[in-house]
């Protein structure tokens, strides 16, 4: 079963502690949703857990093995990330930027055997753009972009998938659809990361939520766990209102304080 890890995480951005004692694990099957106010250093963690950069002290451990160790082709196999900001440079097809996403695997975007062709199809299909495939990518919504960039990344096939913020560029519909597909992700057996601000979303979709403060965890646990009013006040400095919609959490931001503790 794949396991990634966080051991005692300490990350230090140009002399400055950005991470401190961070000590998470997730879990294959489960959509974790990381949560926090700007600065909380959730990218930070992102980039950390997927090798992109190194820990002053603690381990990301990825099967047992530190993620550093292990090499390039393999850990692109392993773990899928999608930053925040990514673009499309270059006026290519959308179904050539998704292709992309089987680089990992050595297979070319020009000539993909079966099984890439089957992984890219499922993507496009998965973010909704089909009949997308033949439109350059730098012809398409910001939103629209978002879409293939994430199929990209949904096309590597990856045990493990970090995305930041993959619904903030997109309209409602799209961004349940967006959510939909990161579960369905989940459930079918990866571990599956998403940072995003929208607390209500991330109550109806997390499996377990990780609430960031200042470079640390303040809580990880479920949805209702983790967002209370104390903790939200305390992260956000938002007095919010927590109802109950047939089962599901909305959670309402109402009157910011006058500061966090």
């Amino acid at each position: 079963m794949t396991s990634l890890v966080a051991q005692s995480l300490n990350v230090t951005l140009r002399r400055k502690p950005v991470l401190s004692d961070i000590d998470l694990a997730f879990t294959p099957g489960r959509l974790t949703m990381v949560l926090g106010p700007n600065g909380a250093g959730k990218t930070t963690l992102l980039r950390t857990l997927a090798g992109l950069l190194a820990p002053a002290t603690g381990l990301v451990l990825f099967d047992g093995r530190p993620v550093a160790r292990v090499n390039g082709p393999e850990r692109a196999r392993a773990i899928s990330y999608l930053h925040q900001s990514g673009t499309v440079a270059w006026p290519i097809s959308v179904l050539h930027v998704v292709a992309l996403g089987r680089l990992p695997h050595g297979e070319e975007p020009d000539s993909l055997p079966s099984l890439g062709r089957n992984a890219v199809v499922e993507a496009i299909a998965a973010v909704g753009l089909q009949g997308f495939e033949d439109r350059p990518a730098t012809e398409l919504s910001g939103g629209e972009r978002a879409r293939v960039l994430l199929a990209r990344a949904l096309a590597t096939k990856a045990p493990v998938l970090l995305v930041d913020e993959p619904i903030a560029a997109l309209d409602p519909r799209h961004q349940l659809r967006v959510l939909d597909v990161l579960r369905t992700y989940a459930k079918a057996g990866a571990i599956v990361v998403a940072i995003t601000h929208d607390l209500t979303l991330a109550a109806r979709y997390a499996d377990e939520v990780v609430l960031m403060d200042r470079g640390t965890v303040r809580a990880h646990a479920t949805p209702e766990e983790v967002l209370t009013q104390a903790n939200l006040a305390a992260s956000f400095g938002v007095e919010a209102r927590i109802l109950n919609d047939a089962g599901r959490l909305v959670i309402v931001a109402e009157n910011p304080l006058s500061s966090a503790s």
